[in-house]
């Protein structure tokens, strides 16, 4: 993703409880980011046709990267214009000629923050475990500002000391491997077969949320949403599930919800007693083709106390930055159920199925292949028609755990997105 071909930019929204001290900021970034090598970097490309490219590094005008639009602080709807103005950034592409990325400072009291701050970052420039790594090492605790916030990591689950067995034991624990070895396998190779069918001709249903074609110019409007994490975990204890299950659950509900209500509208004449009769018909299509486009790091989580260690001493970064993601088709059941908690059961059957199946990597693997063979504008080719031919793209990334400062300033929220599709 090192490559112009590459048309995608990261816009995040940040929002703070104080009002921004322009200056304040200003001096954080020279601190920080400017003395990150990406940050301070042009993307030079060596090889026009194959699409190689490099970095080379250079004086960044601060100046240049940072905006300040004067604002009415009292204006009329301020999440409207939030929202308005970050359409209007994913309009306007990046300029070449410097560092990939900007900041623009909005003191502008919304329903969320007292203040916003977008930063419009060209995807080459990291994947999303590597930005939010640097977010955190960047900041610091608010209950303790000398010091840096603790990462995000997954729980170890805990293992159990095995008990001595006999020979039945043994043979039964070797089938169960050999089982799963072979269960392994098959589903590598249905998924390997239907990416592949994906990229050729394979193509999701027509849906009022299925974008169309020249879907990549159509105008896009980014909204965010702030959900209870709380609510979230007492689903996911009392199922004994996982967060991202219980996430992947609540979104099949709404867009199965959605979408019936936008079926559901349609009539039929009905001829009851010799009367002509309207009526509103269920008519939820069955079998609905409806897949996202799941993008995930493949990268170890780079450690916080590392990347501050970069930006102090202005290191290079040896391999620990960059993207490494890989992208999976997950299939979404839209139907109708009475209970709630069954789309949160069959997301957990999806998600552990996908768990046995080894699709990533390989997707991975063929796309480097790709770029090796080929050079970058095929492998951009290759996956404008994976993104063209499913629904919706999903992904997330695990933030701070704790409140923070960032930049000098009390942070709100973090509110990532991506725009844009890779050319070819």
């Amino acid at each position: 993703m090192q490559a112009p071909s590459f048309n995608l930019c990261i816009l995040a929204l940040l929002g703070y409880s104080t009002k921004i001290d322009v200056n304040l900021f200003k001096k954080c970034l020279e601190q920080t980011l400017l003395k990150h090598p990406r940050f301070s970097s042009l993307l030079v490309v060596n090889d026009k046709k194959r699409g190689k490219c490099s970095w080379r590094r250079t004086r960044v005008d601060l100046e240049s990267h940072v905006y300040v639009p004067d604002l009415e602080p009292d204006m009329e709807n301020p999440d409207g214009f939030v929202e308005d103005f970050t359409t209007g950034l994913s309009r306007i592409p990046l300029d070449y000629a410097k560092p990939l990325w900007e900041v623009h400072i909005l003191n502008v009291k919304t329903s969320d923050a007292n203040s916003v701050v977008i930063f419009k970052i060209h995807h080459s420039m990291g994947d999303g475990v590597s930005m939010i790594s640097l977010v955190l090492a960047c900041s610091k605790k608010l209950s303790d500002p000398e010091s840096l916030p603790v990462m995000p990591s997954k729980k170890q689950a805990q293992t159990q000391k095995q008990k001595p067995c006999g020979v039945v034991g043994l043979m039964k624990r070797l089938f169960v491997a050999f089982w799963m070895i072979i269960v392994v396998i098959l589903n590598t190779l249905i998924d390997s077969a239907l990416f592949v069918a994906t990229i050729l001709f394979l193509k999701d249903s027509k849906t009022p949320i299925k974008g169309g074609r020249r879907v990549d110019r159509a105008p896009k409007r980014f909204v965010h949403r702030i959900l209870s994490l709380d609510d979230v975990k007492l689903v996911k204890n009392a199922m004994n599930v996982s967060i991202n299950d219980v996430v992947l659950g609540v979104t099949e509900a709404g867009l199965t919800r959605y979408l019936n209500r936008t079926y559901v509208d349609t009539t039929q004449n009905h001829r009851e007693n010799g009367a002509q009769v309207m009526k509103k018909t269920r008519a939820l299509p069955r079998h609905l083709r409806l897949r996202s486009a799941v993008v995930f790091n493949l990268r170890p989580t780079p450690t916080i106390e590392d990347l501050a260690e970069i930006m102090e001493k202005e290191k290079e970064l040896n391999g620990v930055w960059g993207n490494l993601v890989a992208i999976v088709l997950l299939p979404m059941t839209i139907a109708l159920q009475d209970d709630p908690l069954s789309y949160v059961r069959r997301a957990k059957a999806t998600m552990d199925r996908k768990k046995l199946s080894l699709e990533s990597k390989v997707v991975f693997t063929a796309l480097k292949l790709l770029i090796k063979l080929f050079g970058i504008k095929t492998a951009a080719a290759v996956t404008s028609a994976v993104f063209r031919n499913t629904t919706f793209g999903f992904s997330n990334v695990a933030g701070p755990q704790e409140e923070i400062s960032l930049f000098g300033h009390p942070l709100c929220y973090i509110a990532p997105s991506v725009h844009g599709f890779p050319k070819h």
